[in-house]
């Protein structure tokens, strides 16, 4: 990631950038991030390609525009990364067989008839049981479900949602001990192509967001992801002391980056066949 110190204080009539807003630059649109513990701008290239800009408070939207012109080298390069690793994720059909991964572990999927005494709705769940659940080592999805790929991914996606929150439960606290940093809330879900995100929020302990897909690595790649959200709540971007203070509390962490890009590019991210 591109780093640019931060300059003197700014005229007060000069536009600044805003947390949450967008900078397009040249026709490329970034999302913007802003913190008042950064000092240097910096860029992320996501994995969907999409692009963010993390800024230090009061940054200048003339000094924004000027750094990501100036960081055109480096965006190129990490977008044709990210676009050889967006390739290699799986497109799923959904069907009866198909193999599905919880914490690193291999469940097929079972494509059912409701049981007996269910109602199926309008949409196509049925009512009085989940339309997926994990029952004797199998993935059971309802066949009224099934017959709908958009509404399957959807049930799939909920069913990693609800029982990723269910596993984390009690599991953050001795990260965020080992971390220095108060406990977060844990939210799961869609991320796009994130395995996780740090928000301050508006309470000291801030929020833990992450990805359904993060549920489908084995539980040390999980832990991994949750240490390196856990580390932004005392470092913004990922620079040399970003990487030190986890170091700190995870001492194999560039080993456990590097197993995260391999492995995660074989995770499931949603896609489905057409």
């Amino acid at each position: 990631m591109p780093a640019q110190p931060a300059h003197l204080a700014t005229r007060l009539d000069e536009p600044t950038l805003t947390e949450g807003g967008t900078l397009v630059v040249d026709g490329r649109e970034l999302r913007v991030t802003v913190s008042s513990r950064r000092r240097r701008l910096g860029l992320t290239v996501e994995r969907d390609r999409s692009l963010t800009l993390h800024a230090p408070q009061g940054c200048t939207v003339a000094r924004a525009e000027a750094f990501v012109r100036g960081s055109e080298a480096w965006i190129a390069v990490k977008t044709q990364l990210s676009d050889e690793r967006r390739q290699l994720h799986p497109i799923r059909t959904l069907r009866d067989g198909e193999i599905h991964r919880y914490l690193g572990r291999d469940y097929r999927l079972l494509v059912v008839d409701d049981e007996p005494g269910e109602r199926t709705s309008p949409r196509g769940t049925s009512s009085g049981a989940d339309p997926v659940r994990l029952v004797a080592g199998r993935l059971r999805l309802h066949a009224s479900v099934a017959a709908h790929p958009p509404l399957a991914r959807k049930a799939l996606a909920d069913w990693y949602s609800r029982a990723g929150e269910r596993w984390m439960r009690g599991r953050l606290q001795p990260w965020a001990a080992r971390m220095d940093v108060p406990e977060p809330s844990v939210r799961v879900r869609d991320l796009g192509h994130r395995w996780g995100s740090f928000s301050p929020a508006t309470a000291d302990s801030g929020v833990v967001s992450l990805h359904w897909a993060t549920f489908q690595l084995p539980i040390h790649l999980v832990d991994y992801v949750v240490a390196h959200e856990l580390a932004h709540a005392r470092v913004s971007g990922h620079g040399d002391a970003y990487w030190r203070l986890l170091g700190r509390a995870l001492p194999e962490c560039r080993r456990l980056k590097a197993e995260l890009d391999e492995l995660g590019r074989g995770v499931w991210m949603g896609d489905v066949a057409g």
